[in-house]
C-alpha cells in the first residue's frame, strides 16, 4: 500500500488552504490523464451540490428563496461543469 500524497492548494481573494490527498485515489478518480487539480475541483463541486441539495430538500422546516436560489445556481454550474444534470448523475431528482 502506498502513503504517497500530493499537496493541493486553494486560493480565493487573499486566503488560501491546503489539502493533501492519496495519490492512489486521485489517480482511481481521474478520468484517463486528468489533472489532481481537475479531480480534486469535480469533487468539490460535486460536494457542493450534495451539501446544497440535502439542505434545501431534505431539511426540517422551509426553505428561504435566496438559498433555494444559491441551490439552483449551485446546480447549474454542476451541470455546466460536467454536461449532465445533478439528477441524472445521481439518479436523484424531486
Amino acid at each position: 500500500m502506498t502513503d504517497e500524497t500530493v499537496t493541493v492548494e486553494l486560493t480565493s481573494n487573499g486566503d488560501s488552504d491546503e489539502i493533501e490527498v492519496p495519490v492512489a485515489i486521485v489517480d482511481l478518480l481521474a478520468e484517463g490523464e486528468e489533472a489532481v487539480t481537475t479531480v480534486v475541483g469535480d469533487l468539490a463541486m460535486l460536494g457542493f451540490a450534495q451539501q446544497a441539495h440535502g439542505i434545501v430538500h431534505h431539511s426540517q422546516g422551509e426553505v428561504g428563496e435566496d438559498l433555494a436560489a444559491a441551490e439552483q445556481l449551485t446546480l447549474d454550474l454542476f451541470e455546466e461543469r460536467f454536461g449532465q444534470s445533478y439528477a441524472e448523475v445521481t439518479g436523484h431528482s424531486h
